[in-house]
């Protein structure tokens, strides 16, 4: 592996892009606020599952097909834009005309957010990009442990320091949501705050550039 100094700038760097705000913090949010703390919890699961396909696939060298095939990294770039967009109408369709008194999230709706974020997560490329921009920096192809090794190393540290994040994303949106649910407006703005930050996460995807 690379020296201790340079284990602790990766360390430090980690942080510092897990806790700044980005799609995947509002993407949990979003579930939260729109389904509940459980249903965030699943999102936040979600995530790092999928997270671990782009490690996997930066481990051994499949996330580079997206540099050199640029059509691939934009097939999958608006598969999962619309996918996001798709979520968001369906989440605010769905909690239409429900009053603050409605009862949680039933666990199909619960499950559901736990596929739902793992295929978000998959059809996002920008995190296999990020992957294979990251990692490589931090590998040394001279140490005793395998160039993958390494990889799988330093892909399950960043996934888990995301995923810190995503945890206290989580239970923040929850604290915001149970206040919102004091009123019938409050629990309606809620449900369509939800939704609406998912379709502007997916219209975000499918605009941005590179």
């Amino acid at each position: 592996m690379a020296s201790w100094e340079t284990l602790v700038a990766f360390a430090t760097l980690t942080l510092l892009v897990a806790y700044f705000p980005g799609p995947a913090l509002l993407y949990t949010a979003a579930q939260t606020i729109a389904h509940g703390r459980r249903a965030g919890l699943m999102a936040m699961l979600g995530i790092h599952l999928g997270c671990y396909v782009h490690v996997m696939a930066a481990a051994f060298g499949l996330s580079a097909v997206f540099k050199h095939v640029p059509e691939l990294y934009l097939a999958v770039k608006l598969a999962g834009a619309l996918y996001l967009v798709w979520l968001g109408i369906g989440m605010i369709r769905s909690r239409m005309g429900q009053s603050a008194e409605s009862p949680p999230a039933p666990p199909k709706t619960v499950k559901r957010a736990l596929l739902d974020s793992f295929i978000v997560e998959i059809l996002n490329p920008k995190v296999a990009l990020f992957f294979i921009a990251l990692l490589p920096q931090f590998v040394d192809p001279a140490a005793s442990l395998p160039v993958w090794a390494q990889f799988l190393i330093l892909g399950t540290v960043v996934n888990f320091a995301f995923s810190s994040a995503d945890l206290v994303t989580v239970f923040g949106a929850s604290l915001v949501m149970k206040t919102m649910k004091a009123s019938r407006a409050g629990f309606a703005f809620g449900r369509w705050l939800g939704g609406s930050l998912m379709i502007a996460l997916g219209l975000k995807l499918a605009t941005d550039k590179g």
